[in-house]
């Protein structure tokens, strides 16, 4: 009797793990896709937007993928050529995304094959440094990868998610992550955490999910501060930073919201933090009723630099371009639908749908 409910109990694990392998919750998954093919069939905002992938699909397949050795792009000046090189590698990022997409959408099995094979030249010759600034622009093949994993062949599933959890084991143990260091709590933590646990829950992997879900509140309660601000915008002097923070914890919880029903965007920390006051901290700034001169007291060298190289965003004194908001407000649409007026008035546009995230809210909602 004893054997029999040990086995049971053991098949039951195992189911459970099964399914949160084949879940979906960082790309889109078996409902969403239905109400996009159904959106597709009446609205024409979504039949625009949606073109643009499709298009994007269509050149991907007689291309090639590009993937590079090491993603090098942060505390890089614009023009050096390992940047420029990484530029240009990570044009396959949003290919990947768009293959995938038209592959769900349409079953031609094309776009399927194409998106494996970009999957896999990445996972085969990409090494993950633990460099969360670089890391952070594998969104887009993750959300892939979690949109086709079920399709894909059993080697080429496990070649690609054996890369998103080396990537991700990296990200935790590497030298950026030791306590003590800034880059263990500043907007380099918050983008570590949103691509840990985009990876955890698109590969199923349990370990990496309840590290992402308490790395998120301690974040919220260490990076975020009581008024609003943030510790990067205090050290920084500067709301790119602010928003540099603000958008991969919005990522990361909307992924959270799908996966465990819990909403850490008005979760409150012990200090009194949270990503929404943090949020509507910024909003003035966008709404015109308050301005910023950009880096003119900031804490860190490598922001004069960039200024001293030319980049004009990083001069001290450059006024915060309310435009450069309008991804944290559509990604904070998700949870605050009021927020999504102020980003239509900034794009001077009043679609219903300003972009393509503001459809996906409304898919996953």
């Amino acid at each position: 009797m004893k054997k029999c409910l040990i086995v049971v109990q053991l098949l039951l694990v195992l189911g459970l793990a099964s399914g949160s392998l084949q879940a979906q919750y960082v790309g889109l998954g078996k409902p969403e896709i239905k109400k996009l093919k159904t959106l597709l069939k009446k609205d024409e905002e979504v039949k625009k937007l949606y073109a643009v992938y499709q298009q994007r699909a269509d050149q991907a397949l007689g291309e090639e993928p590009h993937p590079i050795d090491t993603i090098r792009s942060e505390g890089l000046l614009q023009g050096n050529p390992k940047k420029t090189a990484t530029q240009f590698a990570l044009t396959d990022m949003g290919r990947i995304y768009a293959l995938a997409l038209v592959y769900r959408v349409s079953g031609d099995e094309k776009y399927l094959t194409k998106t494996a094979a970009y999957l896999k030249a990445w996972a085969t010759k990409n090494t993950p440094n633990g460099d969360p600034i670089d890391d952070t622009n594998l969104d887009n093949p993750i959300e892939a990868y979690d949109m086709v994993k079920e399709k894909l062949s059993r080697d080429d599933d496990g070649i690609v998610s054996a890369w998103l959890r080396r990537t991700a084991q990296i990200e935790i143990s590497g030298p950026h992550n030791r306590p003590g260091r800034g880059t263990a709590t500043n907007n380099w933590h918050s983008h570590r955490l949103k691509i840990i646990g985009e990876i955890a829950y698109a590969i199923g992997d349990t370990a990496l999910q309840n590290y992402t879900i308490n790395g998120l509140k301690k974040q919220i309660e260490t990076n975020l501060n009581p008024d609003g601000s943030s510790t990067d915008f205090v050290s920084r002097d500067a709301l790119h930073y602010h928003v540099y923070d603000l958008e991969p914890l919005l990522k990361l919880a909307i992924v959270l919201r799908r996966a465990t029903g819990v909403d850490y965007y008005t979760y409150v920390a012990p200090t009194g933090t949270s990503i929404k006051k943090s949020t509507d901290w910024l909003l003035p700034y966008l709404n015109g009723q308050k301005t910023h001169g950009e880096f003119v007291n900031s804490t860190v060298p490598f922001d004069r630099e960039r200024a001293k190289n030319g980049e004009a965003a990083y001069k001290a004194g450059t006024l915060f371009d309310p435009k450069n908001g309008i991804a944290t407000l559509v990604l904070a649409d998700y949870f605050d639908p009021t927020l999504l007026p102020l980003a239509r008035q900034l794009l001077n546009k009043q679609d219903r749908y300003p972009g393509w995230q503001s459809v996906v809210n409304d898919l996953e909602k």
